[in-house]
C-alpha cells in the first residue's frame, strides 16, 4: 500500500512533529510513503518513516534528483512542477494533508475529484459552491491520520 503525505514546504515545528510521526505511523504499518519530496511536511514525514524502518518514494517538480530531501529512498523526477501534484495523488491509494498552502489544497481538489480518500490533520477544510463539504476525514493525531487511512482503503 502507498500512503500520500501532502502539506507545505515549509511548517512550524509543531506541524513537522506531526508530519513526522505519521511518516512513523506509516512506516510501522508496512506502508510506503509517498510525497513531494521536498523540504517541510514532506521531509519531516520521510524522516519518521526512515527512523521507522519505512520506505519513501517523492515525486519531484524539478528535474534534478538532487531536489529530493535526504530522507527520499526513490526520487522520481517529473519536470513538471506543480503539475507533479496529480502524479502525487494517483500513485496513492490515501492521502494524509497536514496542514498546507495552495498546492496542498490542489493535492486535495485532485484526490477528492478521483475518489481517493483524504485524511485531514489540521488542514484545508474546502467547500463546494453548493455550501456542501467534500469529505475529507478529520482526525486529531498522527495515529488516528494512519489508522482512518488504511481503514478508508480496506472499506
Amino acid at each position: 500500500m502507498q500512503i500520500g503525505v501532502i502539506g507545505s514546504g515549509a511548517c512550524s515545528k509543531e506541524i513537522s512533529d506531526l508530519a513526522f510521526e505519521v511518516g512513523q505511523e506509516i512506516a510501522r504499518c508496512g506502508a510506503v510513503l509517498v510525497c513531494g519530496g521536498l523540504s517541510g511536511v514532506m521531509e519531516a514525514a520521510c524522516k519518521g518513516a526512515k527512523e521507522a524502518g519505512g520506505s519513501t518514494v517523492g515525486i519531484l517538480p524539478g528535474t534534478d534528483a538532487k531536489e529530493a530531501n535526504p530522507y527520499v529512498d526513490i526520487p522520481i523526477v517529473t519536470g513538471l512542477r506543480e503539475a507533479r501534484n496529480i502524479i502525487v495523488v494517483r500513485s496513492c491509494q490515501a492521502i494524509i494533508s497536514i496542514n498546507g498552502s495552495y498546492g496542498t489544497l490542489s493535492e486535495i481538489a485532485f484526490a477528492l475529484r478521483l475518489n481517493i480518500p483524504v485524511i485531514g490533520l489540521r488542514t484545508w477544510q474546502p467547500k463546494e459552491p453548493s455550501g456542501k463539504i467534500p469529505a475529507i476525514i478529520e482526525v486529531d493525531t498522527p495515529l488516528e491520520a494512519v489508522k482512518a487511512a488504511l481503514a478508508a482503503v480496506n472499506a
